[in-house]
C-alpha cells in the first residue's frame, strides 16, 4: 500500500498529486497517460530517486528499475554486463526466459556503447528482469523497439511475472503492450508539463475507458491480428462506442 503523495518541482514548475492505492503481489500494473504528465516522476518516487513533498514511502521492498532514458556509457561487453547482474546468466532457464524472447544472442559480444537504441532497450529490460527483486518497474520498455520486438518484449515480461509470482509496474504509451501485459491500470490525467494527477489502480476496462475517454478516441480489435486499433473519428463504430461509454472494445 502507498499513501497519497505529492511532488512539486518548484513555483511555476510541474507538480504531481497521487491518490493512495494498493499494488498486489503477483500482478502486472499498467501505468498510462499523456507525455509530460508525471508517470516517470511516480517511478522515481517509488524507487527513492525523488523524495515526495507530502506522503511517506517506506516500502521495505527490493525494486528493480528500468528508467525511461537509458544511459549506458561503460565500454563493456553485453555478456559481461549481464553476467555481472545475475548468476543465472547462461543457464538454460535464463536463456529461455530472457535471452531468447529479447533476441540477445546476436549482440552478446558487442560493447554496450556500440548498441543501437533498440538493442540498448532490450539489454536494459533483460538487466531489470535479471535482478532479484520484489517489484519490477519498467518505464517505457517499448521505446525504440519495432512491432515484433515489442511483442517479444511483452512476452518476456509477462512470462517472467507469471513464472516468478513477480509484481511488475509497466509505464508505456503502447496500448497494445499494456493490453497484453496489465491486470489492472493506473491512469494519469491533468495538464502536461503543468500538473499531473494519478488515480488509484483500477480494473482494466474501467481504466481504459477513463484513459481513452480523456483522449476522446475509441478502440476496436483488429479481427485478423486481435490487436487494438483506433477507430476512425466520427465513424459509425466510433459514435456507437461513445454513445455506450465503451471507448475500449474488448469483445
Amino acid at each position: 500500500e502507498y499513501p497519497a503523495l505529492s511532488k512539486s518541482y518548484g513555483d511555476g514548475e510541474f507538480s504531481l498529486e497521487v491518490e493512495p492505492g494498493t499494488i498486489y503481489e503477483s500482478e502486472v500494473l499498467g501505468v498510462v497517460g499523456p507525455n509530460g504528465i508525471g508517470k516517470s516522476t511516480l517511478a522515481k518516487l517509488f524507487t527513492g530517486a525523488l523524495e515526495p513533498d507530502d506522503g511517506d514511502l517506506d516500502f521495505r521492498l527490493d525494486i528493480s528499475y528500468k528508467p525511461q532514458y537509458i544511459e549506458i556509457d561503460q565500454p563493456m561487453r553485453v555478456d559481461a554486463f549481464l553476467s555481472s547482474i545475475t548468476d543465472q546468466f547462461g543457464s538454460s532457464y535464463w536463456e529461455t526466459e530472457i535471452a531468447q524472447p529479447l533476441q540477445l544472442q546476436r549482440i552478446m559480444e558487442q560493447n554496450l556503447t556500440d548498441l543501437s537504441g533498440g538493442e540498448r532497450q532490450r539489454v536494459a529490460i533483460a538487466a531489470c528482469l535479471s535482478e532479484d527483486a520484489d517489484l519490477y518497474l519498467l518505464d517505457e520498455p517499448s521505446a525504440h523497439l519495432d512491432v515484433e520486438q515489442r511483442v517479444q518484449a511483452t512476452t518476456a515480461i509477462r512470462r517472467y511475472a507469471e513464472n516468478h509470482d513477480a509484481t511488475v509496474m509497466v509505464i508505456d504509451h503502447d496500448i497494445y503492450m499494456i493490453d497484453l501485459l496489465a491486470d489492472r491500470l493506473m491512469v494519469f490525467d491533468g495538464e502536461p508539463a503543468v500538473h499531473g494527477h494519478a488515480t488509484q489502480p483500477q480494473e482494466m476496462r474501467a481504466g481504459m475507458n477513463d484513459f481513452l475517454g480523456d483522449l476522446d478516441i475509441t478502440f476496436r480489435r483488429d479481427e485478423r491480428t486481435g490487436r487494438p486499433r483506433i477507430n476512425k473519428p466520427d465513424s459509425q463504430l466510433d459514435r456507437e462506442q461513445k454513445r455506450e461509454g465503451e471507448y475500449y472494445y474488448s469483445g
